[in-house]
């Protein structure tokens, strides 16, 4: 379904989030005909934005589905899981669900649109692509899970690029693919929201095999990724030899001939072999989608920086780095953060919402490096320290922590100079936080406060 398709349509919407209140304006001047009938909410005494005032409200369960059941087309926010018992009954009675975003990639017929995806990296690979589309002298947009809401582009020039992270939650009921569709990696995540880790999986790969898509960016080492591309798409595969890899000393090159394009380590803007992943993602999206990369490759990638939250040294005193990495909500992430810090020593703050990780991988890493001393945080904290512990990791190395704010103390007292003490979860904070920009913001402050105070 296209956004413009709407016009005359009663639309029911679930959520208050960013791209619904994207839509619900959109609509209101784009759309004089269609109506927003009602308003499904989780919590029916929460707030409603200026632009759904005055819409009546329903609650979920039978009482959603009744009110959404009058409706043509349900626009739900992507927090709201198309698994739900309330989506699945409507959509056996015929009234279909679709987001925001997939408005737009319909309406757009995803051409000039690139679309990013993966479990990890997507939003700086995203920024990425978006920054070396800028160099090599292309028109682009940043949208979907980072930059602005996909609908805020519905003026873009036609010959404008538009770069769109797109999160599982926004792939599950995506009906139109992007020119270029991008797997930065695939791990087990969000299973709460997806029912199950196969189905994580499968909803995300939904982007590699949609009608539209033209090129698939992808790791050959990903079978399932492989295995789900479209098979009329032309693939580029990157961290292989033939494409655009990560060399042993840290740099990037495409291709083994002696010329090959390079960057050594040193013209890296971003930290982590991950990151240099990430990278050689992002140059694969720009020669997928048919863009010449600059000539002067170190050159174009200057001005690049790390994300917010992402591997960002936020402080240093005495010669510690302080490092928010909350962004890092899997234990493979974490992994990665640990690797980009190979040779410091490393205080380590660890913990957050239990979404059954495994964590006996991070903890032979944390029992091979030595260098690591684990601060475990609620709530899956005690249990990363039970696996390290059992790995070989002394007790001397790791201690319980009730909660953030004792992890920094802790940290505090812990770290000598040249210590990076790395707030790197492995698990998300909804237990604690809003989000992980909340608890890296937390982290920042409680740090400040105490170096200030010490």
């Amino acid at each position: 379904m296209r956004f413009s398709e709407l016009d005359g349509r009663a639309v029911g919407v679930w959520g208050l989030g960013r791209e619904i209140r994207s839509f619900a304006r959109h609509l209101a001047e784009r759309m004089p005909a269609a109506r927003i009938a009602v308003v499904a909410l989780d919590d029916p005494s929460e707030a409603l934005p200026e632009e759904l005032r005055g819409v009546p409200v329903t609650g979920p369960g039978a009482a959603a589905v009744e009110a959404l059941g009058a409706c043509d087309v349900v626009v739900r926010s992507p927090g709201v899981s198309i698994h739900r018992d309330e989506l699945r009954t409507l959509a056996a009675r015929g009234v279909p669900h679709v987001t925001a975003t997939g408005l737009w990639v319909a309406e757009r017929r995803g051409r000039r649109t690139i679309g990013i995806t993966g479990t990890k990296g997507k939003s700086t690979t995203a920024t990425a692509v978006a920054h070396l589309l800028r160099a090599a002298g292309e028109r682009v947009e940043l949208a979907g899970n980072i930059g602005r809401p996909a609908l805020d582009l519905l003026d873009l020039d036609p010959e404008a690029w538009a770069v769109v992270e797109l999160s599982s939650y926004q792939i599950a009921d995506l009906q139109h693919g992007t020119q270029v569709a991008v797997m930065t990696n695939l791990y087990s995540e969000h299973v709460d929201w997806h029912g199950t880790a196969e189905n994580y999986r499968r909803e995300k790969l939904r982007l590699l095999a949609l009608p539209g898509v033209e090129a698939c960016v992808l790791r050959p080492a990903d079978a399932e990724a492989v295995a789900a591309a479209s098979k009329t798409a032309r693939r580029l595969p990157f961290e292989t030899p033939e494409g655009w890899h990560v060399t042993e000393d840290g740099g990037i090159v495409r291709g083994l001939a002696a010329a090959a394009p390079h960057l050594a380590a040193a013209d890296l803007p971003l930290r982590g072999r991950h990151n240099a992943a990430n990278l050689c993602a992002a140059l694969s999206a720009v020669e997928a989608a048919g863009v010449a990369l600059p000539a002067d490759l170190p050159a174009a990638l200057r001005g690049l920086e790390p994300l917010p939250h992402r591997l960002q040294t936020v402080l240093t005193s005495n010669g510690v780095d302080w490092v928010d990495d909350s962004i890092s909500t899997t234990p493979e992430s974490t992994l990665a953060a640990l690797e980009a810090f190979a040779g410091r020593d490393i205080v380590l703050i660890a913990g957050g919402s239990d979404r059954e990780q495994d964590f006996t991988a991070l903890a032979a890493e944390l029992a091979r490096r030595g260098d690591v001393t684990l601060l475990a945080v609620p709530l899956t904290g005690p249990r990363l320290l039970d696996a390290a512990r059992a790995a070989g990791v002394p007790a001397a190395r790791t201690a319980t922590c009730t909660d953030l704010g004792d992890a920094v103390a802790q940290a505090h007292a812990r770290a000598t100079p040249g210590t990076a003490v790395l707030l790197s979860p492995a698990a998300p904070s909804y237990h604690a936080y809003r989000d992980f920009i909340a608890r890296g913001t937390h982290f920042r402050e409680l740090a400040e406060r105490l170096i200030a105070g010490a």
